[in-house]
Order: structure tokens, then sequence, then C-alpha cells
């Protein structure tokens, strides 16, 4: 299967009540146990360099690993960049190969956040990938707070911007370790009511999963950002790999153990949001 942009994963979902998760990579062993994960559940999927993991591991060669993983796969896969924050930036993971682009300007005041993203998005149009913008900051678990997303802001920045998806602050937040929280559906109603353009949820870890399937199969959010709970399982496979024999060394073997409990969680993941059979 080719690699594909990220509207021509989510306009299905739209249109058929389901959901795409935008899978957190940090390295090598995580994305090809999630492309795994997606083949085995026979779904799309969304590989996302976010900032942590571009800090560790070039734009460039993370392009080449999407794209050789995609080209690889029985089902579709995105290329995909994570909280891109510079224009520069999102033109680096252009050039790298990306198929999609996630310009984060929600931080900004509304005028600006819409100039800027508009201008990732003709970026990322005349290439003829995607863009997805936010509004509405989404803060972090025990950090920086959020900040609602105004529905009336929402849909002028939809309008504005000409996103392929649009990320949303409705009570989710970054880095939450546990499910104990839950989504403004009263605001995602309001949200949906102004605008038809697949929503985003980012901190997809802190939401149940009930949650996450429910709004899957009933309203226009079409992506969830899962990074923390992939995150846990494979440094709690890694932990695992490296106390089972002391006298093992090789890296090679170690995170070869990692493989099949990430593999299993993305499917855990996978199976609540894709597309009913």
């Amino acid at each position: 299967m080719s690699l594909v942009t990220l509207k021509d994963v989510l306009q299905p979902a739209l249109q058929h009540g389901y959901a795409v998760a935008g899978m957190v990579t940090l390295g090598w062993e995580d994305m090809r146990a999630y492309v795994a994960a997606a083949e085995a559940e026979n779904c799309p999927l969304i590989l996302q360099a976010g900032p942590g993991c571009r800090a560790h591991t070039p734009l460039p060669v993370l392009g080449k690993m999407f794209r050789h993983l995609a080209e690889q796969a029985s089902v579709p896969v995105v290329a995909h960049l994570d909280h891109g924050y510079t224009y520069e930036e999102c033109q680096e993971a252009l050039d790298a190969g990306f198929t999609s682009l996630m310009f984060d300007g929600s931080r900004k005041p509304l005028a600006e956040n819409i100039s800027e993203t508009r201008r990732v998005v003709e970026l990322a149009h005349g290439a003829g990938i995607s863009c997805e913008g936010e509004i509405g900051f989404v803060g972090y678990d025990g950090g920086e707070g959020s900040a609602g997303t105004n529905p009336q802001e929402a849909a002028e920045f939809a309008r504005e911007t000409g996103v392929d998806a649009m990320a949303i602050s409705v009570g989710n937040m970054h880095l939450q370790t546990d499910q104990s929280g839950g989504l403004d559906e009263a605001r995602i109603g309001e949200i949906q009511a102004l605008t038809s353009v697949p929503l985003v949820i980012h901190g997809g870890s802190g939401v149940p999963a009930a949650q996450r399937q429910h709004l899957a199969r009933t309203t226009n959010i079409c992506k969830f950002n899962i990074g923390t709970e992939l995150r846990q399982a494979f440094g709690t496979a890694l932990r695992a790999a490296v106390n089972k024999d002391e006298t093992r060394f090789d890296r090679v073997e170690i995170l070869k153990d990692t493989h099949a409990p990430v593999m299993q969680a993305a499917r855990t993941v996978l199976q609540a949001m894709k597309r009913p059979s």
C-alpha cells in the first residue's frame, strides 16, 4: 500500500463513523510495532513525529523510516509531523517526505494563528499533502493548563485556514497517564454544529477508551492522538526485557522483546476506534 495523506484517511472516517489513531513514535521499535498492529487490525494508521522524537532523530531520517514502513505495509499509512511550531520546520518535514503537516499556533492570538496556519496549509496543499491546525491550546498533565476551544473561533479558524483537520481543546490533556478524565461532549457538539472539518483530539491517552469509541462513531472526531499509554507499554516491556537476564547485553536482542507487548497495546487502541465491521 502506498503512503497516503491525512485527508485520504480522515475523509472516509468522517463519512463512515470511525476514527484513525495518530500514534506518537519515538523510535524504530515502536513505529514498527504500530504498523504491525494496524496490519493485524486491517485499518489505516497515522505515524506521528512529535517534538520529542525530532529532538532525538532528525526529520530527514524519520521521513525515510516512515516512508519505508508505509511502502512495505498492507494498509494505508500517513507520515505526519506532529506539533510543528514554525513554517521552516513544516517545510523541512515536507522536504523529508512527510505526507501531513500539523502546524501548532494554538498559543498565538486568533488572527496570528489563522494567518500562520493558512500559510502552512498553502505550503502543504501546493505539494499535494495535508495540513492539520489547532485552535484552543491543549495543556499538559501537571503542567501548563489548557485553554478550551471557543466554538465560534473554531468555525472561523476552519473557514479561514482551509485545514484538512482541526485539533480542539475540550478537556483533553497531553501526557495524562490514566483515563480518569473525559471530554466535554457538549462543547464538541457546539463545535461540530458550526463546522464540518474532521476534528482531532490530542492527549487521547487520557480519554476513557469507551468514550473514544463512542465519539468516534457519533461525532466528527476522526483522529485521536495516542502517545502516553503506548510509551507506558513500551517502558514496561523494556524494563521486563532488561531484568529478565542480567547477562544479556545486546540491545537488539533486548529490544526485540518489546515488539509483541507494544503491538498488542496498539491493537487494543485501534480496536476501539476503527470502522465497525
